[in-house]
């Protein structure tokens, strides 16, 4: 019984165009894994959340504990060394040490160095200046007690294991039975790329060629990870940011009527979101209003369209082309 670790970069992987989650789908066929342990983030926007079950791929919780005793922990060492000079020094060198790896880990990669020896070493290196900066003890019992936990969780599993990138080396230590996935012959394919034209294009830029962007989500007819009511979503958004409602509300009303059940769970609200947007831009407010409300009657909308639907009924939605 062994046990595969793939490195799991959370709300990151959007800002990856070579190991998103659209890749890590890829990752996972090119495994021949049919479900993960997910032992990762619980956040339940997590973009995984959505692209793994929409690739019919299963994930087997009951591998994330809650750690909040851990950040508490943390928090309470913070406060602590915020009262000292020789503390805020200290916590200035951690806060170092953290951007350092912050740095390594939001520069794109390809997934060959996600996996590769020069970036888990950046995080065993991370580790031990954290602990250098906070002092061996309190200052980092918590991390060691947590990855303790979670390794007894994965004591006598198989399979797949989404984990945290900066965690596997510490696991690879406590399961003897660990390792890295093998990536020989694989690359990054449709799926990614098409993943990395969404993620990208909800992200918008002020030098970006808007009409390329344009161009390349209208070529594309979608997926199951990333599929056209996405695509469309997407592109209505670049619409809204131009002022241009009319082509916005035609694309978002195409989205949502293209809306099924087999599709990514947080894709509903975060079309009716824009949705409901465009309509108040419009001065349809009663339609607007209506559309708030059906984003909190979902099940599964993510938390920023929830934040929308909430803002929308409080007061309408305007565009303001004219503000600096």
């Amino acid at each position: 019984m062994s046990l595969t670790l793939l490195p799991d970069l959370g709300d990151l992987l959007r800002l990856h165009p070579q190991y998103n989650a659209g890749t890590v789908v890829e990752i996972l066929r090119h495994l021949g894994a049919a479900e993960v342990l997910w032992a990762s983030d619980a956040d339940p926007d997590h973009p995984l959340c959505d692209a793994l079950p929409a690739a019919r791929i299963g994930i087997r919780d009951g591998f994330t504990a809650d750690w909040a005793w851990a950040e508490a922990e943390h928090g309470q060492l913070q406060g602590f060394l915020s009262q000292y000079p020789q503390g805020r020094e200290r916590l200035r060198e951690a806060a170092g040490v953290e951007r350092g790896f912050a740095a390594l880990v939001t520069t794109p990669m390809t997934p060959a160095q996600v996996v590769g020896g020069d970036v888990l070493n950046a995080a065993r290196a991370y580790h031990a200046a954290t602990r250098a900066a906070l002092d061996e003890g309190p200052g980092t019992h918590w991390r060691e007690r947590r990855l303790s936990e979670l390794a007894a969780k994965l004591a006598g599993q198989s399979g797949v294991v989404l984990a945290p990138l900066d965690d596997l080396p510490g696991l690879l230590e406590l399961l003897p039975n660990a390792r890295l996935p093998d990536l020989t012959g694989f690359a990054p394919g449709e799926t990614s790329r098409l993943r990395a034209l969404a993620d990208r294009a909800w992200q918008l830029r002020e030098d970006d060629d808007l009409n390329a962007l344009l161009a390349a989500l209208d070529r594309e007819t979608g997926d199951r990870v990333t599929p056209g009511a996405e695509l469309s979503a997407a592109a209505a958004g670049i619409y809204l940011a131009v002022g241009d409602l009319a082509a916005a509300r035609e694309l978002l009303e195409r989205a949502a009527h293209a809306l099924t059940d087999d599709l990514p769970r947080s894709l509903a609200g975060l079309v009716l979101a824009r949705l409901g947007q465009v309509r108040d831009a419009l001065g349809d407010r009663e339609l607007a209003v209506r559309t708030y409300r059906a984003i909190l009657a979902l099940n599964h909308a993510p938390a920023i369209a929830r934040t929308t639907a909430e803002a929308g009924l409080k007061k309408p939605f305007s565009l303001d082309l004219d503000a600096e």
